[in-house]
Formats: C-alpha cells, structure tokens, sequence
C-alpha cells in the first residue's frame, strides 16, 4: 500500500533524512520518500505488518515533527 503524509516542522534536509531513516526502520516498511519543501512524507508498506496510524506515524513524531493527515 501508497500512502502520502502531511507533515509540519521540517526545515531542512537533515529533517528528511532523520524522518526517512526512522520510518524506514519501521517493520514492513519497503520505501520512504521525504521532502520537507512540501512537508511530505511517502511510504509504500505491507499493511499486514506495518500500521499507518501507529507505527508510522508515531516514528514520524518520534522525529519532533507534527503529522497533519
């Protein structure tokens, strides 16, 4: 499964590459893709295995930054 996330608070992209490393190392993840100019995370994930409501979207606030939907 695709999905896109809104994400606010990155400014750089050092914020990228902290905010792609944790969701990457989310079980189930296969590709993370970050770009802090449009405050966008993409992830391709095996639902089975990885929860976006929880398990992604908690590594992405783990990083210090807000998800917006």
């Amino acid at each position: 499964m695709e999905q896109k996330i809104y994400v606010a608070g990155m400014t750089c992209s050092e914020d990228e590459q902290k905010t792609a490393a944790a969701v990457s190392a989310v079980a189930g993840v296969k590709k993370c893709t970050v770009n802090f100019e449009k405050a966008q995370v993409f992830v391709e994930y095996d639902e089975n295995t990885a929860d976006i409501e929880k398990t992604i979207r908690d590594a992405i606030s783990s990083c210090g930054f807000d998800v917006l939907g």
